[in-house]
């Protein structure tokens, strides 16, 4: 039988560490149980004094894991701001396999950009449903326009054929609605940037372009045969020339996807526009640029033209060829 000096030892060594892991535990639960009884208050309020049943663990469970997931939801697109200026983004785009896909990933960039107007317009004779839909479901700010390209201007033979001046139309139907829907006298401040449907856009070259005053500029990956076409910088900061293969002796030897232009430029200079007829290839960019500014003019972003914020990626073309003649699958599922 164990002496009474034994028992006390045990009594002394024991009692002092079943007091800490009691106030540890009491510690650990008291915020729950203030939630959990909070909400058993509001619910008797609104059940008129009912008793609590075992679902208020639940429900309260419930309450616990939203409040913490509030935390991670942000609207989307971001709230419009009346401080930053407003980047219109002009997209040209036409019926193919690809389309819905391409406008999706798209929009799926705007939409966490702020004060984004979205301007598409389609090479088409009327709006189409798909295109309409897909705006509309967007949540985005955004024009729907459309315009035909006649049919000798179309893309004819080798796609690659850089003659052809696809998208032109519909990128000056753009510039004509912008400058008959704002005054050259307005305070808005405005950006426009024409973003193709088949590239891809880093978050940061938004918030580059929208501080431009003039004209900036940047490089472009997957152009011209390189890896990336770039503006010529100085240690200056002044552009002197063009980082390309092709056609480096060009005015602009710049991609479309590799500048943007004050709104304020384009409403005060209504010739501005690109040309349709007597353009060389690889000129379009050019024929705009240079009824706005001259090369001094041009504003080097992207870490003077050293980082790379946009790739002209390009979605691989689809091969279809087991839909046949008359098609395996149901035609009026919208791909």
């Amino acid at each position: 039988m164990p002496k009474r000096r034994d028992i006390l030892a045990i009594v002394l060594i024991v009692l002092p560490w079943t007091l800490l892991i009691t106030v540890w535990h009491q510690s650990a639960i008291a915020p729950l149980l203030a939630i959990r009884k909070d909400d058993g208050v509001e619910g008797k309020r609104e059940a008129g004094g009912q008793a609590q049943d075992s679902r208020e663990y639940c429900a309260s469970d419930k309450d616990i894991v939203e409040v913490v997931r509030t935390e991670y939801v942000y609207t989307r697109p971001p709230p419009w701001s009346d401080v930053l200026a407003t980047i219109h983004v002009i997209t040209p785009t036409y019926s193919r396999p690809v389309q819905k896909a391409e406008l999706t990933r798209l929009a799926n960039t705007f939409l966490h950009v702020p004060n984004l107007h979205w301007i598409l317009v389609e090479d088409a004779q009327r709006r189409t449903p798909l295109v309409t839909r897909l705006l509309r479901e967007t949540g985005l700010n955004y024009t729907h326009l459309n315009v035909e390209t006649p049919k000798n201007y179309k893309l004819r033979g080798d796609t690659r054929d850089p003659r052809i001046p696809r998208g032109t139309m519909q990128r000056n139907l753009a510039l004509r609605w912008l400058r008959e829907t704002f005054n050259a006298n307005s305070s808005q401040a405005g950006i426009v940037y024409f973003a193709d449907d088949d590239n891809s856009y880093s978050l940061e070259l938004f918030e580059e372009m929208r501080s431009t005053r003039k004209v900036s500029v940047w490089p472009v990956a997957f152009v011209g045969g390189l890896r990336y076409e770039s503006p010529k910088v100085n240690a200056a900061g002044k552009v002197y020339g063009w980082k390309t293969v092709f056609d480096p002796h060009r005015p602009f030897a710049i991609d479309m996807a590799g500048f943007a232009i004050n709104l304020r430029l384009i409403l005060f200079k209504p010739q501005a526009y690109f040309k349709l007829r007597g353009v060389k290839g690889g000129y379009q960019e050019s024929s705009l640029l240079r009824e706005l500014v001259t090369l001094s003019d041009l504003e080097p972003k992207a870490a003077n033209c050293t980082k790379i914020l946009v790739w002209h990626t390009r979605t691989e073309k689809p091969v279809l060829v087991n839909e046949g003649k008359k098609g395996f699958t149901d035609p009026n599922v919208e791909i």
